[in-house]
């Protein structure tokens, strides 16, 4: 193994084998550490969207409704968990909202949806991290304040890395942090609740009376309004709970019962922790304080409750407010997760560049996992400096981002929701005649769509001139981005299937015509080839056109990619592996039928340059006089887009057989 080989072992992690019938089994995850890697991004927004909620209510003087508030968030979890339960037993294969909204609305809902997803995802990773940094700063000395964005890049730039080296590794380094904050907070909502436990009932009698005073005054509606302005000023706490839907192809099978064992335990802590929250806030009397969160005043006054000593005092406060930060860290998880999840999706869909379906040698998405990092680095950068200019005397960035953050997300995450449910609807209408129990899960998903259009209708009403039209802004670009990517695939595909037609005569030996092998040192053509279609055999024309008989031996090489659309079982892996064989072989009847003598190889992986490199040393050992050729889609005009859109292997393969002495064309295949 070479140098170059052993540092990007030692920092990316040792390649995988995904022709290996046990990768799924290592790299899958148990409900237990699903619940850490997916489920933290639903856990720690308790640590952003109750706040959010009561600080809306204490601006209107109405925080006893706060004991409402925290009932309905409790039960808005469990009903949107419930809800989503259902679409993973529907669609196993996960892609969550993307998928459901694509199968049962069609192919623009899905654009839609699948464009909320990745935009929300993207604003989940900043909205975490902006968070913990919040979280941080609760208790550093207000000296530090003017590292906090450093701080905040390079905790995108760590979580960035450590995806990069695989799912599950990260979710490993990060399952201690979340038992830390998952002890310390049921250590603060047990004592906190079970301390006032008096004080409850005047709470309940302070909310009734708030009502009652409303009622007879008429302002009943005034005060309904504010309620649900603090309602969906807390949607926050809701996101997260779609991750594992998207993401079932990284759950331990049997996937179904994993994927609801991790639906149940995420569903269960957020809403007794969330919930749990609001109500220590009313109950403890909790107020804002200067460069602090709500959850820092609630954990100190909590502590100071205890009479501990100052060392002890401090030690709790402190563990405990870098668990939360640390866990808003393992929450970000859920984008670098999810987010190359439908990414890859929508890129076998081709509303996306065909490179993110790619996994790297590691198995992971690492062209999704860049572009969610780096897009939540600028929206952290940008609203960094949007907040400097808009507060006098912020130079330091001292301030929260994270309201802004939220106001510019929540209305994607409930925009996904209502397609999601809507889609189920209209899934279990069109299977009633098939399914027993079609009309309690029609029931479920109508209960959790009513519920998710009334949370999205007046978050669009309270926060479209907040912000929230910014969001909107940006999904309706990254569609328009998509829609104009997919009508590029479609050109390009109309291209290759004239091509199909142009050689769909073309004679194949119907058997082995008994060639003699020419002799070693034999002019040899090495063809690298894809699927079996017109631009392989394009390609293998043009090389007799332009050196007539000069080759007395042909040997096909094929790589079969394993991408996002094939890793997703043994099967599918064994299925490519088939399709590749098989198209080695029609390729050998193509060359025989016209009376070379042909032989071929292929290999299995991830990584097609790589394998092609390795199968082409092979043949030059063996075959010292061989020329290698490739065909490459080629356009009028060649720009950066272009090159985005079109995987560029052949270049790359002979840049590093140049490098190694080998000689290798590449073959043009004109675009018209």
């Amino acid at each position: 193994m070479s140098n170059s080989h052993r540092v990007h072992d030692f920092v990316f992690g040792k390649p995988k084998d995904p022709t290996d019938p046990r990768i799924f089994h290592k790299i899958s995850l148990i409900a237990f550490f699903a619940w850490v890697g997916l489920g933290a991004d639903g856990l720690s927004s308790s640590s952003y969207g109750p706040e959010e909620s009561f600080k809306a209510l204490t601006s209107q003087g109405h925080q006893s409704l706060a004991l409402l508030l925290a009932v309905a968030t409790a039960l808005t979890v469990f009903i949107i968990s419930s809800a989503y339960s259902k679409i993973i037993e529907v669609f196993p294969s996960g892609g969550g909202g993307y998928v459901v909204a694509t199968k049962t609305l069609g192919s623009g809902a899905g654009l839609v949806s699948g464009s909320a997803l990745i935009v929300d995802y993207i604003l989940t990773i900043a909205i975490s991290i902006a968070s913990c940094t919040d979280a941080l700063f609760s208790f550093l000395p207000p000296a530090f304040l003017h590292y906090k964005i450093f701080i905040t890049l390079s905790l995108v730039v760590a979580l960035t890395y450590l995806n990069i080296r695989g799912v599950k590794e990260s979710t490993l380094v990060l399952t201690p942090i979340f038992l830390v904050f998952v002890i310390t907070h049921v250590i603060v909502i047990g004592y906190g609740i079970l301390s006032h436990t008096t004080g409850i009932t005047g709470v309940a009698r302070q909310t009734a009376g708030t009502i009652g005073t409303a009622w007879n005054s008429g302002t009943t509606w005034k005060l309904f309004v504010g309620f649900m302005f603090a309602y969906t000023m807390g949607a926050g706490t809701y996101t997260g709970i779609e991750a594992v839907s998207n993401s079932m192809n990284v759950l331990r099978e049997p996937k179904v019962e994993t994927g609801k064992r991790t639906m149940l335990y995420m569903s269960i802590s957020l809403a007794l922790t969330a919930g749990g929250i609001l109500l220590c806030y009313l109950l403890w009397n909790v107020v804002e304080h200067p460069g602090k969160t709500l959850n820092a005043v609630l954990i100190e006054n909590v502590a100071r409750d205890w009479n501990a000593s100052g060392p002890v005092f401090r030690g709790f406060v402190i563990v405990t407010l870098v668990s939360e930060a640390a866990l808003l860290v393992a929450a970000a998880q859920a984008g670098f997760i999810d987010g190359p999840n439908v990414l890859s999706n929508m890129a076998v869909d081709g509303w996306f560049p065909k490179r993110f379906a790619h996994l790297s040698d590691t198995l992971v998405r690492m062209n999704g996992v860049l572009l969610m990092g780096g897009a939540a680095a600028l929206i952290l950068v940008g609203t960094e400096v949007v907040a400097r200019r808009s507060v006098p005397g912020d130079a330091d960035g001292g301030g929260s981002i994270v309201g802004t953050l939220v106001v510019m997300y929540s209305i994607n995450v409930f925009i996904v929701f209502v397609l999601s449910q809507l889609g189920m609807c209209v899934h279990w209408i069109k299977a009633r005649r098939r399914t027993r129990h079609w009309l309690r899960y029609f029931i479920l998903n109508g209960v959790g769509l009513t519920l998710c259009a009334t949370i999205l209708t007046f978050t669009v009403w309270q926060k479209f001139t907040k912000g929230g039209y910014v969001t909107l802004l940006i999904t309706l670009g990254f569609i328009a981005i998509c829609v104009w990517i997919q009508a590029h695939y479609r050109k390009v595909s109309r291209l290759l299937r004239r091509l199909d037609m142009a050689f769909r005569e073309i004679p194949e030996a119907a058997t082995d015509p008994g060639l003699a092998s020419p002799t070693d040192d034999a002019a040899t053509a090495v063809l690298f080839v894809g699927s079996y279609g017109g631009f392989g055999i394009h390609t293998f024309f043009a090389i007799h056109k332009a050196w007539p008989r000069y080759y007395q031996r042909f040997i096909i090489l094929s790589v079969g990619v394993v991408d996002t659309a094939h890793f997703k079982g043994v099967e599918e892996v064994e299925n490519l592996e088939r399709e590749t064989e098989n198209t080695i072989r029609k390729y050998i009847r193509l060359a025989r039928g016209q009376g070379c003598y042909a032989i071929g190889d292929y290999k299995i992986g991830p990584d097609a340059v790589e394998l092609m490199m390795e199968m082409a040393r092979k043949i030059k050992k063996e075959y010292p006089q061989a020329v290698f050729f490739s065909g490459k889609l080629v356009f009028p005009t060649e720009n950066m887009l272009t090159r985005m859109l079109h995987n560029q292997t052949a270049y790359a393969v002979q840049r590093e057989m140049q490098f190694e002495g080998m000689t290798m064309i590449v073959l043009p295949v004109r675009a018209i």
